[in-house]
């Protein structure tokens, strides 16, 4: 028997094994594969993993781990950390979309409480493949990265609260709603209670003590999740819940960072086995009856939640550009969506029949949003007609601004970190100076310093001729993104514009491309600071031939023909 099972669960990880290279091969991400092994390996077709028993409370254990690790990340001070606009375009965003994931999915036939969960579910998106793409493409601080990131914290608090309501309710299905509700609050506060004193005065001293061995740190954290997982579920909470408020009362306890590199192995191993196991509910039978539902609800997910976003963030005062960018990466099922489906089924709220239109949704919104993620910025150029209406010139009564606007002698593209910075070396300048940007918040904060200032996308090339671009003699652009400077360069050089242009790479290879493109100057963080070039700003100025001896210098070491 022991043989047996052994031999199935080598069958099941040597196909996931082969499938992942398959799919890596072909750029795919890798849960695909997994489910994809679970629809081979499954009942529907070859039939190989058969102890579903083992491999159900393997893939228990993977959820463990996940929310674990989650609830280490979900420090308190992190909602500080994102800033005011993330939260409420996240909770914004989660509220229309659970709105209108409800609205569809009780127009294609589920019931009332079934729809609302639904709508909740695909409300979140994946933490996991978008802080991986968004990192793989060097784009995490950026401004749109910045904001998916900070409603991705948003969506993993409000997930948790979800489960933590959900998993009070298990052991609760009898008596009336509003008594469910009461008991399952009244459980939560218990818990959350005991918990902080222990995360308070308890945790910190026993993992103290285990940090000196990492070894025993280690296994300690373990014992940690396994005692909250297991021991919660008898008083009415799930083994999800239990993992994830494990992590949370690490989440500040300085050990944090340690725990999850020995943990995050573990988690890696059995997700692989949840995501098989989920894949194994995938039938072929099951698809033909729920493909239509989930078909409609994939492009809701895809198109919808996009649009969404993009109208919230538009409703905060970001560009449609930063709303595009956030919505297409936003626009897949999250992990936390079969989460919250299985407990909703474990606490009898809604059939198991969900999970196969579920997991079909999230089989075609990764698949589909991975490229949304690789190729946003080429989307949007294309697509950026549709959205003109969203993107008006500003409003110049409004904010002060004559309608013949006086071209200012220095433009500064970006006032976040690096313009910041420059800004002091500008106005030691004394000559007239506008700094654009559209990020709401560093327009306040230019407001309340009193610096001429404008909310607009520099790649507009509208705006840039309501701002006079052409005539200015020195634009500087902070913002690190080769589209924008490409669009800034090709304008001024339609314009025969005169003006000195500096501008800013993320690596030598784009300083490379940008100087190719007609560049005066090209910043690279990494080879020179924004107070280095303040200081160089203010014996150069705005003359180009002021600029030749220092560029030569920077050409020779990025290799610039």
């Amino acid at each position: 028997m022991e043989d047996l099972l052994f031999f199935e669960i080598a069958a099941v990880i040597i196909t996931a094994g082969v499938i992942a290279l398959i799919a890596h091969f072909l750029r795919q991400p890798l849960i695909i594969a997994y489910i994809i092994t679970g629809l081979l390996v499954g009942p529907g077709l070859l039939g190989i993993a058969e102890s579903h028993e083992v491999f159900d409370a393997l893939s228990e254990i993977g959820i463990a781990f996940l929310l674990f690790l989650v609830g280490l990340h979900l420090n308190w001070r992190n909602i500080k950390d994102v800033g005011k606009i993330a939260v409420m375009a996240g909770l914004g965003q989660i509220i229309f979309t659970a709105a209108a994931g409800w609205g569809i999915a009780y127009w294609l036939g589920y019931d009332h409480i079934t729809s609302a969960i639904i709508g909740m579910a695909f409300a979140f998106s994946s933490t996991i493949i978008i802080v991986k793409v968004l990192s793989d493409k060097e784009d995490l601080d950026r401004f749109y990265g910045r904001i998916s990131v900070g409603i991705l914290i948003v969506q993993d608090i409000v997930s948790m609260i979800l489960l933590l309501g959900l998993a009070a309710m298990r052991s609760d299905t009898n008596g009336g709603i509003t008594a469910i509700i009461g008991l399952s609050l009244v459980k939560m506060a218990v818990v959350l209670i005991v918990l902080w004193f222990l995360a308070r005065f308890v945790l910190p001293h026993v993992f103290r003590y285990a940090a000196h061995s990492q070894e025993l740190l280690f296994l300690v954290a373990l014992s940690w999740c396994f005692v909250l997982a297991s021991g919660l579920t008898f008083f009415g909470f799930g083994i999800e819940a239990g993992a994830l408020l494990a992590g949370i009362s690490l989440a500040s306890s300085g050990f944090q960072r340690e725990i999850e590199t020995k943990i995050r192995p573990l988690r890696d191993f059995f997700l692989v086995i949840f995501f098989i196991v989920l894949g194994t509910q995938l039938t072929v039978e099951g698809l033909q009856e729920s493909w239509l539902s989930s078909l409609i609800l994939s492009l809701f997910v895809l198109i919808g939640n996009p649009l969404i976003i993009m109208i919230v963030l538009r409703l905060f005062g970001y560009h449609p550009r930063t709303g595009f960018l956030v919505g297409v990466s936003l626009a897949q099922v999250s992990e936390f969506s079969f989460i919250l489906l299985a407990s909703a089924i474990a606490t009898g709220l809604i059939a198991p029949s969900v999970l196969p239109m579920a997991t079909a949704v999230a089989i075609i919104t990764i698949a589909i949003s991975s490229y949304f993620l690789k190729y946003n910025e080429w989307m949007f150029d294309r697509f950026e007609f549709l959205f003109r209406f969203f993107e008006a010139v500003p409003n110049s009564e409004k904010k002060g601004i004559k309608n013949e606007m006086t071209a200012p002698s220095i433009l500064l593209f970006g006032y976040h970190d690096l313009g910041a910075s420059i800004l002091h070396a500008i106005r030691k300048m004394q000559e007239d100076y506008l700094v654009v940007d559209f990020d709401p918040t560093a327009i306040d904060r230019l407001e309340i310093h009193s610096q001429p200032h404008l909310y607009g996308d520099v790649g507009n090339r509208e705006f840039l001729d309501f701002i006079k671009a052409s005539k200015a003699k020195l634009i500087i652009c902070t913002i690190p993104d080769l589209a924008i400077t490409r669009d800034v360069i090709e304008y001024l050089i339609i314009k025969r514009s005169r003006a000195a242009i500096v501008v800013t790479a993320k690596s030598a290879h784009d300083a490379r491309k940008m100087y190719e493109m007609g560049a005066t100057f090209v910043i690279v963080p990494s080879m020179l600071g924004g107070e280095l070039f303040s200081q160089l700003l203010t014996t150069k100025k705005y003359k180009k031939s002021a600029w030749s001896t220092l560029v030569k210098k920077q050409k020779k070491m990025l290799a610039v023909k």
